[in-house]
Formats: structure tokens, C-alpha cells, sequence
């Protein structure tokens, strides 16, 4: 395993670490700063929306710039964000620095999938990928205990320091592991990379990520809610078993990768079927505390399990033109997550109960599922068409 892959997850778990740490500080960042929750929720929303619009127009700005080159930028973008949140005494400075700090985040995984899928032989391009998503997977295991146990033995500040150092150890990281060949400068243009979307599996992968990673994070959006009024935890059992959870996405994320590297559209085919199948049995054992923890490791697993290969997928069909596919599909994972939360608010604001979010994320799924069908289906008869032999001469 190429060792510049440890350096771009630990960049990952240092960007995940940033996201979802302060799912347990916001009590205490509510009151520090003199906001109520629904302010302090921007921190959070915010986040999502510069995630979205970073991987998308970072990407494009630093198109033709060297690639480790722009990695360390995204990282110095990072270390001032995190910077800004550690240092922050008013609403708005924190406000800033979550939204400078979640600019990098899509174009950083973006880009650094490429990379990563650079560094090894073709037939080994998920794994790579996975290998560089188990830093946020961890992320999500240590995110928010992380989060909750510092805010409250040293102040919720301490937290984002605590960031802000591990983006200093992985812009070192990256500048001394990742090798000098991805400092190589891209050799299309803007208009070349934007040539990718003139292709009908991108978007159709695009479509694939929006709507199955929807329905997995439009489940998990409102867990808590399930957990404790379905299945009948205590409010303090929620971050733990949301630990579970993570040791299920960081399970998934590898043995997904593998997979795909094996055999791509199959496995994301089983794993879509696989987790519509999961998540209607969650709703329907939610109130069985043994199922419940079952199935939303299962959940976990199989959710994230498809991200190496939807990765990989758009990539493959992009062509050359990879680098703003790669960060469009990062976007499209945050564009699912906010339609499956909010059509998982929907029903649980018409009164359908919260194992509604379970069944509007199968629903969703089975979606997915249906749009990679087509997909796949496609592209085979694509390949064949392609490959056909020449007919031969005609004897005279």
C-alpha cells in the first residue's frame, strides 16, 4: 500500500473530524456565543452548503494547477477555518470559519481521490479510494464522543485546536508522502473537464450517488428519534450507538472497496439491493432494541460500503477528464444528503411517525437501485456494440 495514502486519510479524518464534531458541541457553542439552536444549526447546514459549492468551484478554479500542489492549498483553507472556530468569540467569526473550513472539504476529497487512484494499478483504484475515505469514517466513529467529551471537560475551543493540529500533521504529511508524480499539472483545460458531463454515465452515476446515499443519510438523519422513541433508548446511549454506527461505515468502506475493484457495477447492484432490504427491516423492527442495533450497523455498512465504487464508477466513464467529475459526484453525495433529510422531515411532519425516515430512504434506494439498472444495462450494451467483430468478406 502506497504510504502518501495515509497521509490523504489522515487529511480525510481530520476534514470528517470537522464536520461532524460539532453535532456534540452544539449546546455549548449555542450558549457560549449567545445564539439559539436554530441559529447554532447553521453551523451545521452551513457547512453542507459550502461543502457543495467548494467541491464544485474550488475544483474548477485549480483545474490545471498541480494536484499535491492543490491539496496542500485545500489543507492551508482548512487550518484557517479551524483556526478561526478555535479562536472565535462571537457567532458570526464562527459562523465564517466553518463555512472557509468546509470549502475544501468537496474538491479535497475530489481531488484526492484521483490522486489516490494514481498511485496504483488500475485494477486496485476503489481500495485506493476507500483506503483515503477510512480517515472520515473514522471521523464519524470518534466525531461526535470526541466532540461531546472535550466540550465538556475542556471547552468546546479545544476541540477545533485539537483540529486545527491534525491539519498541520497532514499538510506535512502530504507534502513528504504524497509522491512528486502528482504534483504533475493536469493536462486538460476547464472546458475539457466540463466535457465529462456531455457523457450519459455521469450523470447517471450522478443520479445513482444522489439518490442511494440519500436514502442511507435521509434514514440516518433522524436515528436518534428512532432509537429513543421506537426502539427505547436513553438520550446518553444515542452517541454510542452511534459509534457502532461508524464501526459499520469504516467495515463497509473497506470490504466495499475491495468488491468493487473486483467486479464495480455488480457490487453496488447488491449493495443497493442490500440496503433497501435493510432499512424497510429497520422500520419494521425498530422497536426490538437487539434488531435496532443490528440493523443500524448493517445500515452503516452497506450504506458506505457503496461509496468507493460510486466513486470510482464516475471517474471511469469521465475519462481523462476525472478531476471535476470526481468533486461533482462529492457534491452529489451532499446533495442526496440534504433530499433524503428533508423528504424524512416531510414524513415526519405529516404524522407517519419516525420509522418514516427508514422507509423513505428504501423507497429511495430502490430509486437508486432502478436508475444503476439502467445504467449498467446501458453501458454493457455500449461495450458490446463497440467490441463486435468486423463482419468478414463474402466469398465471391
Amino acid at each position: 500500500m502506497p504510504i502518501g495514502l495515509i497521509a490523504l486519510a489522515l487529511g480525510g479524518f481530520g476534514i470528517g473530524l470537522t464536520e461532524f464534531v460539532i453535532a456534540g458541541l452544539l449546546p455549548e457553542v449555542a450558549s457560549d456565543l449567545h445564539v439559539n439552536e436554530a441559529a447554532a444549526g447553521w453551523l451545521i447546514s452551513g457547512y453542507a452548503l459550502g461543502v457543495a459549492v467548494g467541491a464544485l468551484a474550488l475544483t474548477a478554479a485549480v483545474i490545471r494547477q498541480p494536484r499535491k500542489r492543490v491539496l496542500l492549498g485545500l489543507m492551508i483553507l482548512f487550518i484557517i477555518g479551524n483556526l478561526l472556530c478555535a479562536t472565535a468569540d462571537t457567532y458570526t467569526v464562527m459562523l465564517l470559519g466553518r463555512i472557509v473550513a468546509s470549502l475544501c472539504h468537496g474538491a479535497f476529497f475530489g481531488i484526492g481521490s484521483v490522486v489516490a487512484a494514481e498511485m496504483v494499478a488500475p485494477a486496485k483504484r476503489s481500495g485506493a479510494i476507500a483506503i483515503m475515505f477510512t480517515g472520515l469514517t473514522l471521523a464519524n466513529v470518534l466525531g461526535v464522543p470526541f466532540g461531546t467529551f472535550i466540550g465538556q471537560a475542556l471547552g468546546w475551543q479545544a476541540a477545533f485546536w485539537f483540529i486545527t493540529i491534525i491539519g498541520v500533521i497532514a499538510f506535512a504529511g502530504i507534502a513528504t508522502l504524497v509522491p512528486s508524480s502528482a504534483n504533475a499539472r493536469s493536462e486538460t483545460s476547464l472546458r475539457a473537464e466540463l466535457g465529462a458531463f456531455r457523457s450519459g454515465q455521469v450523470w447517471l452515476s450522478l443520479v445513482v450517488t444522489i439518490l442511494g446515499y440519500g436514502g442511507m443519510f435521509g434514514a440516518f438523519t433522524y436515528i436518534a428519534f428512532t432509537l429513543t422513541s421506537v426502539s427505547g433508548f436513553d438520550t446518553s446511549a444515542v452517541p454510542w450507538l452511534l459509534v457502532l454506527f461508524g464501526v459499520g461505515l469504516f467495515a463497509g468502506n473497506i470490504v466495499g472497496g475491495k468488491a468493487a475493484d473486483k467486479k464495480l457495477d455488480a457490487t453496488l447492484l447488491v449493495l443497493f439491493a442490500l440496503l433497501a432490504v435493510v432499512l424497510a427491516a429497520f422500520a419494521l423492527f425498530a422497536g426490538n432494541a437487539v434488531a435496532a442495533v443490528m440493523l443500524l450497523v448493517a445500515m452503516g455498512a452497506i450504506g458506505f460500503g457503496t461509496v468507493p465504487g460510486l466513486q470510482t464508477r464516475i471517474m471511469n466513464f469521465a475519462g481523462n477528464a476525472e478531476t471535476l467529475a470526481s468533486s461533482a459526484n462529492i457534491a452529489a453525495f451532499n446533495v442526496g444528503n440534504a433530499l433524503g433529510a428533508w423528504l424524512g422531515g416531510l414524513a415526519i411532519t405529516a404524522g407517519l411517525g419516525y420509522t418514516s425516515p427508514l422507509w423513505v430512504g428504501s423507497a429511495l434506494t430502490i430509486a437508486g437501485l432502478a436508475v444503476m439498472v439502467v445504467a449498467t444495462r446501458t453501458a454493457r450494451r455500449r461495450t458490446s456494440t463497440t467490441t463486435l467483430p468486423a463482419a468478414e468478406p463474402s466469398l465471391p
